[in-house]
């Protein structure tokens, strides 16, 4: 019947699923960072390689959310793409925003057995030993050119130079383009989550105008800070708004079976 609910898959289904969905497309500056590694695995096992290519793709997909008329295809990935995902570590409670991709959601064990969700929130760790980050966001920060300048700032979090996207957001902010605002908008608050402020990102969130990826953030902020019944509403908004192929809708869904 049209008002029967569907059945959630499991949480090792839901996420096999999009694990699997690792292509083996490789384009201009988006081969793997390690070239012996010809062929990558597929079983959900606890970590595995990602393929920087398809995670290009999912990184750039919050973007036709929140500036209307953007072509994202012809958007060429950061230098030093494929060394920044390779040196990227498991992260569960992920931010729907430019840069990041679900495949940084690869442990399945950690989510299957860890108790409180709370504990998963992301924290600020060591920088990571990406040198050519820093360089390419000084020469984009001369030009003050839009979307590198977005780029750039994604590039510094996903590098986890805290400090450094700090300064850059704060030295910017005054002067983003109206068409831009909104994704950096979400990027401000998706910076504050990954750098360990979990509560000042979903405030952020919770005051930004709702689209597909401030729902989804906000609802993966109130299920991972201890707020299941509070996720579960804008989750399922974002969630229905994603494409169903995609990535970020199977990992929507997946956290939508975490709240229950």
């Amino acid at each position: 019947m049209a008002n029967e609910t569907p059945v959630q898959p499991n949480l090792a289904a839901l996420m096999k699923r999009y694990l699997d969905r690792q292509a083996g497309s490789h384009s201009a500056g988006l081969a793997p960072f390690d070239p012996s590694s010809a062929v990558l695995p597929f079983e959900a096992g606890p970590v595995q390689p990602v393929d920087p290519a398809p995670a290009w793709e999912a990184a750039t997909a919050a973007i036709p959310f929140l500036a209307a008329g953007v072509d994202v295809r012809s958007w060429k990935a950061p230098p030093d793409w494929p060394q920044l995902v390779a040196a990227q570590k498991p992260v569960v409670a992920l931010a729907f925003c430019v840069g990041n991709y679900p495949q940084l959601m690869r442990d399945l064990h950690v989510i299957l057995h860890k108790a409180n969700l709370r504990d998963l929130v992301p924290v600020a760790g060591r920088p990571l030993a990406v040198s050519g980050v820093d360089e390419w966001a000084r020469q984009v920060d001369l030009k003050k050119h839009f979307p590198s300048m977005l780029l750039a700032l994604a590039s510094l979090r996903l590098a986890k130079q805290f400090d450094r996207a700090t300064a850059y957001l704060t030295e910017h902010d005054k002067n983003i383009p109206a068409e831009w605002r909104s994704l950096w908008s979400n990027e401000t608050a998706a910076l504050a989550w990954h750098s360990g402020k979990a509560e000042d990102a979903l405030k952020q969130w919770q005051a930004q105008e709702p689209s597909v990826p401030v729902l989804f953030n906000r609802g993966m902020a109130a299920l991972f800070l201890g707020a299941p019944g509070d996720a579960k509403a804008p989750l399922s908004q974002a969630v229905a708004e994603l494409p169903e192929a995609g990535a970020w809708h199977h990992l929507g869904r997946l956290y939508l079976a975490l709240a229950g």
